[in-house]
């Protein structure tokens, strides 16, 4: 298994477990899915008709989304011009990184990560934004939206913001 953990924060992100497709030669997007969790049912021994007792009760149950709740990610907010202000400073982070990494990839950041950042701009009402357990405000924001069909989640993190750690 890989796990995708945040190239400055080191926060666990993302992992191959969910099916990964690259987008633009600088994202990986993947499905999740909205899950209940919590509200385990545990048996007394007592049968709450019996003793008048209702059967609707809050079972403390909630729903969430699979990714975000398994890496913990934090909901953060933006605003056009302030999440225009963070990419712009994490693309340069990320192109001085990869300076010293992996120079070849440079040109293929740049434009992928161009063409997506425009696309989240044009669609940016329908975003959500999430940072990583530490809330480090320089790390990655992975960014969560739905597909066409309108109940489908994904999840898209930047190619190059994370490295792979085989586990």
């Amino acid at each position: 298994m890989l796990i995708y953990k945040d190239i400055f924060s080191g926060d666990e992100l993302l992992s191959d477990a969910y099916d990964l497709k690259e987008v633009d030669g600088a994202i990986y997007e993947a499905d999740c899915a909205m899950v209940k969790v919590g509200g385990d049912n545990v048996d007394i021994g007592a049968n709450p008709s019996a003793e008048d007792g209702g059967d609707d009760i809050d079972d403390g149950s909630e729903v969430v989304n699979n990714v975000v709740h398994s890496f913990r990610l934090q909901p953060t907010a933006f605003d056009k011009k302030s999440f225009l202000t963070y990419i712009k400073g994490y693309m340069k982070s990320v192109k001085s990184k990869l300076q010293d990494t992996n120079p070849d990839a440079i040109p293929t950041f740049e434009k992928g990560a161009q063409a997506y950042a425009k696309k989240v701009i044009g669609s940016f009402k329908d975003w959500e934004f999430y940072t990583g357990e530490s809330m480090d405000p320089d790390a990655m924001i992975v960014m969560l939206n739905y597909r066409e069909d309108g109940v489908t989640p994904f999840v898209a993190i930047w190619k190059h913001g994370v490295d792979e750690e085989k586990i």
